[in-house]
């Protein structure tokens, strides 16, 4: 009997009650082995060969779209010479049949010219036709060459490449709309060439030519918005530290405005006010949208952000990154062509066309270069369209040929109406001449000069400050600002009264401790004070240490209440933009999140390595044993793989927070993130126990089959990964590491040491290591029969183990899994780790 029950290639001993399946271990381990070396060495190629693909697909449409663009100029160029050439040969022959007028009444000279002109038609005929001969066979011609080129041009043009507009809602109705990936390309280097066309066009506009284009209601238009803020002031909650001040003024569509000032005047806190960013702080005065006291974040999925640093994903393509944005933040009806032409438009004018398919990289792997980088961070927002687009520095780091570049970019969006807002230092004079509007901050956050960019100097001539020649404007006024350059004495002007004469100047009311400085303004004879008028022992605030420390603690109560309140407070859509919905979105997360572990497939196969040789240890070490049922063995697995399979799962969230954290502020979709994560992660949940079992099931030969072993180890992974994810959420990343490691070893120790303690054994019912424990033990034990059924009751009954309890132990791991995976994500959009 025992003979028959004996699988192929193995060998049975009848006085063992294993089997020798070493065979079947060694093949598996071959295969495996085999698998992950094509993984480990191949995994970028499939993504390089596509890519390849369509950069061949890309060009060949470029190449089609220039040559179709330069044809048609040579078809307008041969219909102009041609129209030249008749109006000319007209005027010839005008001028050589023409008559001398008479005084006789009008009317009779009419007739009289069209007597005489039908009576001498015949006898002209002959001349005009020896005369005009040559021209008409030239033109003919040309209208030969015309009729020529208009046959390539409709040769090209096999859809309609009509753009869009916002009345329509971008659907192009008109043709055949394109699929592929050659039309799909095509149509965007068509509508490209023609945008170059028209703009070359329109640089000999006259007035009223500017005036009807801007009125062509079949020109894409963009929401205008208007933000306009009131006696504007930030507090830092918990300090009394006024970081922006009686701030005034507005930001208009269709200019770019600068917004500069020395370090510490709150340049950056202000655009993060306007955008609705601002956090830990208290803030009073009016910020108006479009004239309306409305939330800025009802317009959020119409404004663009692009914070200081490069946050972008370095192991994606620069294509990629903004083709991605533009899928999740275009309205929802625009068409896969048009979105394309919108990231082509933005790659060109960014003058990103030679990296395009470069992986931006990382700080450990190479990629484009700094500038590039930061040019990759402003496109991000600029290929959602924006309405109002917020900028923090986005020169720095850039060559004055770059930054001018950035600029001519973002000239050519302000338009079409987008309000840009961004913060500088000390730019370029060639640049400082490209900004509409200026807004001058001095520290402590007081307004020095808002308005034009050209009025700066007048307004400061005005008040004694004189730029010197050679000297680039924004710089003077900056470092008289920070006070290295002192105003000239004629002018009577200290560099700390410059925001209260612009108070005084606009007639905005002034702050209490600056009244001294107003008055003495006004009344130039009085005693100069220094001391504005604030005590030196103003402002502090005589504490015990006790009370100093209940203050921080309320502080950081407060800023993590609005912190929660900022991030589930809904507010009503006033953007009037669909973007695509949760659905969609986990769908592009998925393409995203797949096209990142392929390149990431190396470190995939690394921990595949590392659970091989896991399993072949705790195979060799934990044999098992006919007492226990291989416990020892199983408990040593729980330990490794929980650990292994938890630090794999911080990699999850950990490394990307910074780039979830701008896109969540943005408007995408944190279920669809999060989901998009797990369900990548589910590929590793089902391949790593494959991996452990192969080198541990048949180095061990439980009598439990590998089908139990492999259901049990699949829940347990599904478990830890769970857990892992809190972790990585919850915690720094190296906090979550020494959580990843502790946890296991210390939930495990407890599980199997109940025997004589109730209050451990209570504990250990909601640790996974005994749920999981017990499901293998039971597996294993169920194949024990005849004499050894008493051993088995026995040591099933010393552990408090249930022979009918294998499905609870399978549900609560899973449930386990659950629970830790909602904890996670509730985790991951209340809390927001600096």
């Amino acid at each position: 009997m025992s003979e028959k029950r004996c699988f192929k290639l193995t060998s049975c001993n009848a006085s063992t009650s294993t089997q020798d399946l070493h065979a079947y271990g060694i093949m598996l381990i071959v295969a495996t082995v085999t698998l992950l070396l094509i993984i480990y060495n191949c995994s970028d190629q499939v993504l390089t060969t596509r890519e390849r693909r369509l950069a061949k697909a890309r060009e060949a449409a470029a190449r089609s779209a220039r040559e179709t663009a330069k044809a048609r100029k040579r078809w307008i160029a041969a219909k102009n010479a041609a129209k030249k050439h008749a109006s000319e040969l007209q005027s010839h022959i005008s001028q050589k049949f023409s008559f001398k007028k008479s005084t006789k009444d009008p009317e009779e000279l009419k007739i009289l010219d069209r007597t005489r002109f039908e009576a001498d038609e015949d006898s002209y005929a002959p001349a005009y036709t020896s005369a005009s001969s040559e021209s008409l066979s030239s033109s003919a011609a040309s209208k030969g060459q015309m009729h020529e080129i208009e046959d390539d041009i409709e040769k090209h043009d096999r859809f309609d490449v009509s753009s869009h507009d916002r009345k329509s809602k971008g659907h192009t109705t008109k043709g055949k709309q394109p699929h592929t990936n050659s039309q799909i390309f095509k149509y965007a280097y068509a509508e490209l060439e023609k945008e170059k066309a028209k703009q070359e066009e329109n640089k000999d506009l006259t007035f009223s030519g500017v005036v009807s284009m801007a009125t062509n209601p079949e020109i894409r238009k963009r929401p205008l918005i208007e933000v306009s803020f009131k006696d504007l002031t930030l507090t830092l909650k918990g300090k009394d530290k006024h970081l922006l001040r009686c701030v005034t003024g507005k930001i208009k569509p269709g200019r770019i405005t600068a917004v500069m000032g020395p370090s510490g005047a709150g340049k950056t806190t202000f655009i993060s006010a306007l955008a609705g960013k601002a956090m830990g702080c208290k803030m009073t005065g009016l910020i108006l949208i479009n004239g309306k006291n409305e939330s800025i974040r009802s317009y959020r999925k119409i404004i663009g952000y692009v914070p200081q640093d490069d946050i972008v994903h370095g192991n994606l393509t620069v294509e990629e990154n903004l083709w991605f944005n533009a899928k999740c933040r275009l309205p929802a009806h625009l068409s896969k062509p048009d979105k394309v032409l919108v990231v082509e438009r933005v790659i060109e004018a960014l003058g990103l066309q030679m990296v395009r398919d470069s992986l931006v990289g990382t700080v450990e792997k190479r990629g484009i270069s700094g500038g590039q980088r930061k040019r990759v961070n402003v496109g991000l927002e600029m290929v959602m369209e924006p309405s109002l687009l917020i900028l923090d520095e986005p020169t720095s780091g850039l060559d004055s040929a770059s930054s001018l570049q950035l600029l001519r970019a973002l000239r050519h969006e302000a338009l079409e109406g987008v309000n840009i807002c961004m913060v500088l230092h000390q730019p370029s004079y060639s640049l400082f001449q490209m900004f509409d509007d200026l807004v001058l901050l001095a520290k402590g956050g007081f307004t020095v000069y808002h308005g034009s960019a050209k009025k700066a100097e007048q307004y400061f001539a005005g008040l004694g400050i004189h730029v010197p020649d050679r000297v680039n404007p924004p710089d003077h006024f900056i470092d008289i600002l920070e006070g290295i350059v002192k105003p000239s004495q004629s002018s009577g002007v200290n560099y700390k009264e410059l925001p209260v004469r612009w108070m005084l100047h606009n007639g905005y009311p002034v702050p209490p401790e600056l009244q001294q400085t107003a008055a003495r303004i006004s009344m130039p004879s009085a005693s100069p004070d220094l001391s504005d008028g604030i005590s030196p022992h103003a402002g502090i605030d005589e504490r015990s240490f006790a009370g100093e420390l209940w203050q921080d603690v309320r502080t950081t109560v407060e800023i993590h209440q609005d912190t929660i309140r900022h991030n589930f407070l809904k507010f009503k859509d006033l953007s009037s933009r669909r973007t695509p919905g949760v659905l969609w979105q986990y769908r592009y997360f998925l393409g995203r999140l797949g096209k990142q572990r392929m390149r990431e497939a190396k470190v995939q196969a690394t921990d595949y390595l590392i659970l091989l040789l896991a399993g072949a240890c705790l195979g060799t070490i934990g044999k098992t044993g006919e007492e226990n049922f291989g416990a020892i063995g199983y408990t040593y697995t729980i330990i490794a793989v929980s650990l292994l399979c938890k630090i794999a799962a911080l990699r999850s969230f950990s490394l990307d927070k910074l780039q979830y954290l701008r896109e969540r502020a943005s408007g995408m979709s944190s279920l669809a993130y999060f989901l998009a994560k797990d369900t990548i992660d589910h590929f590793n949940t089902v391949i790593k126990p494959l991996v452990y079992l192969s080198m541990f099931f048949f180095f061990t030969n439980p009598r439990s089959s590998f089908a139990e072993n492999y259901v049990v180890l699949l829940c347990l992974v599904y478990c830890v990964t769970g857990i892992g994810y809190a972790f990585a959420i919850f915690f720094h990343p190296g906090s979550a590491q020494l959580w990843s490691v502790l946890v296991p070893v210390v939930l495990t120790l407890v599980a199997t040491r109940t025997q004589d303690n109730e209050v451990l054994k209570n504990i250990s019912n909601l640790c996974y290591p005994k749920w999981a424990l017990e499901a293998f033990v039971i597996a294993n034990a169920e194949k024990y029969y005849g004499v050894w059924l008493i051993t088995r009751c026995g040591a099933l009954s010393k552990s408090d183990y249930n022979l009918h309890e294998w499905t609870l132990c399978i549900g609560i791991l899973i449930l386990t899994g659950i629970i830790s995976r909602l904890i996670a994500f509730f985790g991951m959009i209340t809390f927001r780790k600096k």
